[in-house]
């Protein structure tokens, strides 16, 4: 009897997404502009590998700001800042460079607009998370973040009638929709879009509920503390595959794979696709003979990196 091959599906689109690729560019041309050391404010991305290439051509990745020097550069992250932050940044003497990913400045350039015009605003993501707060940080006052269906219920806001909202751009439509239906009951008039998930996030999302149809298991190629990673293994399981998040082909478990017939991969939009060659190569050693790329959506959103210094 012919032994059954087994095979590998590679889902398309995936991995880096335009906002990651110019904060990545923008601090490799920080460094040939200004010379090392250049510092990052947090993690550019989240993803180790990522951040371990910049650390080895001198960038520097602080938690505070107080440990950049007075007059170096500091880029700020893809994730966003607070205006406190901002103006932390000025009083310490440092030269700044926005490395905002520009969908997540567009949540911002929401959330100030709701407020200006005296909306209690609200921020459907998680607790802690850099891009929630520094969203939240756009603005002082009447703005409240929702992580749950039971704190979207006990939420109390200054007037009901004038409510808006805003999403985490790296959520998945199923961690919002119960938050979102609660809202709206709450408060019939509130304003917001559906969600501002960015594309890269919904396309990637979009192609796992598919492969769950055909695949047995799904790794997704990202860091542990990567959102948009993590909602993507969720959304696979969902689907019916079971899913994990791995960094690398180091963290692949040969247990794992037992059974599988079928196994599919992806990538967070922070891994970059050196990553997805050695899980690749890895389960070719491991009996995976078969070997399919799905055609995906093409993405041909492109942003500049933000090179230019601002003085703070």
């Amino acid at each position: 009897m012919e032994k059954k091959g087994k095979k590998i599906i590679l889902a398309n689109p995936r991995g880096f997404c335009a906002g990651v690729e110019r904060a990545i560019s923008t601090v490799n041309l920080a460094v040939k502009r200004y010379g090392a050391p250049i510092f990052v404010l947090h993690e550019i991305v989240h993803n180790k590998h990522v951040v371990q290439e910049l650390e080895r051509i001198g960038v520097v990745f602080v938690n505070d700001l107080v440990e950049v020097p007075r007059n170096a550069i500091c880029v700020f992250s893809a994730h966003g800042v607070s205006v406190a932050t901002e103006m932390r940044a000025r009083t310490l003497g440092l030269r700044t460079i926005d490395g905002t990913c520009p969908l997540v400045g567009s949540v911002h350039n929401m959330v100030e607009t709701y407020h200006a015009d005296g909306y209690d605003v609200l921020i459907i993501g998680h607790h802690k998370h850099p891009e929630v707060e520094g969203t939240a940080g756009r603005v002082s006052g009447n703005v409240h973040i929702v992580a749950t269906e039971e704190e979207a219920r006990s939420l109390q806001v200054q007037e009901p009638g004038r409510v808006a909202y805003v999403t985490q751009t790296t959520l998945s439509q199923d961690d919002i929709k119960g938050i979102r239906e609660i809202l709206v009951e709450r408060f019939p008039g509130i304003k917001g879009l559906e969600s501002n998930i960015c594309y890269a996030t919904l396309n990637r999302q979009r192609v796992m509920r598919e492969l769950g149809k055909c695949c047995d298991t799904l790794l997704v190629v990202g860091s542990k503390n990567s959102s948009n990673s993590n909602r993507l293994r969720e959304v696979g399981e969902r689907a019916g595959m079971k899913g994990y998040l791995i960094d690398d082909e180091h963290d692949i478990e040969k247990r794992w794979l037992h059974g599988v017939s079928t196994l599919c991969i992806t990538a967070g939009a922070s891994a970059p696709e050196r990553l997805v060659q050695g899980v690749i190569a890895f389960l070719r050693k491991q009996g995976f003979d078969q070997f399919e790329e799905i055609d995906g959506k093409e993405e041909r959103v492109s942003f500049k990196p933000a090179i230019l210094e601002r003085k703070s």
